[in-house]
């Protein structure tokens, strides 16, 4: 297998040949003039031939030596204007930041923050990405996503923002024909709304504020894989359906859905803040990330404590997520 090319050694002996001298290259490099001479003596010695001749009083490039050494200048110019383009995308926001988030939380509460935060960093682009299905972060080559669960460990970096509570919801016209339910096993003599990516099962569990769990069997008449999309329904009264309260908490405070069998709710989640694993990230996804968590640390929707007796039910910490 070839040898990668001693691209140092390459760029001392430019900064030599332009100077003229071991002791001002060492001084423009910042190295000892003993580093300079080792890595000639490298070049030299891969080459099989001198690129200079010494004296006492002069250094001059050998005819190999001039060869070489504008292809030698390039390098290091070009070396250069790479590290300082780095260095300057690392310090300065600046460039494309990949954002993934759900689509109803995407569209109500993400995208309304976009303009302000375009204009805080005007040499910032966002690519959004909206969808509730869980993107591969690092594959899909995301610099942070919004994820609304109780996240499982993993090697991604989780930064929980605010709670999310999860409401078992119906319009009133509902509740008229079909009455109330108290307990989850009630849910079995009831017609509901499903939200389709949650991991599959045919019941739905619910704590009570004793700590007690109980599951539901509910009839599903409807499924979708965005909750917003159940709204039409669950408004016109087709069934009941546990939905986050910043889908819906508008509903609630003008009494077009009403929250019941508060006292047995489902987990609450989180809405948190992911990203790749590592220290280190460049300050255009810095400068984004904490501008999400200055705005979404206290819950958009959940700034009218009035709402709360129309809710019903105690706001419950999620899962540990760390």
């Amino acid at each position: 297998m070839p040898r990668l090319p001693d691209l140092e050694a390459w760029a001392i002996f430019a900064k030599l040949a332009d100077t003229g001298s071991f002791a001002r290259a060492a001084k423009e490099l910042g190295l000892s003039k003993a580093t300079v001479s080792k890595a000639i003596a490298r070049l030299e010695a891969r080459l099989g031939t001198a690129l200079l001749t010494r004296t006492s009083r002069r250094l001059a490039l050998t005819e190999i030596g001039r060869a070489t050494a504008s292809r030698a200048a390039r390098i290091l110019a070009e070396a250069e204007g790479m590290d300082a383009d780095a260095l300057a995308s690392a310090t300065d926001p600046a460039g494309v930041v990949r954002i993934a988030a759900p689509m109803s939380f995407g569209i109500n509460y993400l995208a309304p923050m976009l303009p302000e935060l375009l204009t805080a960093y005007p040499r910032i682009t966002v690519d959004l990405h909206l969808s509730d299905e869980f993107v591969d972060l690092i594959g899909g080559g995301y610099d942070l996503a919004l994820r609304i669960a109780a996240l499982p460990d993993s090697t991604l970096r989780t930064r929980r923002l605010c709670q999310v509570r999860l409401l078992l919801v119906g319009a009133p016209a509902y509740f008229e024909r079909r009455g109330r339910p108290s307990h989850p096993r009630d849910l079995a003599a009831h017609t509901c709304l499903d939200y389709a990516n949650r991991p599959p099962s045919d019941h739905w569990r619910f704590i009570a504020a004793s700590g007690e769990e109980a599951v539901g069997t509910p009839v599903v008449v409807l499924r979708a894989n965005n909750a917003q999309a159940l709204a039409p329904a669950l408004l016109a009264g087709h069934g009941l359906a546990v939905q986050p309260e910043f889908t819906m908490w508008q509903d609630l405070a003008a009494g077009r859905l009403e929250a019941v069998m508060t006292d047995w709710t489902p987990r609450a989640i989180a809405l948190n803040l992911v990203t790749p694993p590592g220290a280190l990230r460049p300050a255009r996804a810095t400068a984004v990330i904490e501008f999400l968590a200055r705005r979404l640390t206290v819950a958009p929707w959940a700034v009218a404590p009035s709402r709360a007796g129309r809710t019903g039910g105690r706001d419950r910490e999620p899962e540990a997520i760390e």
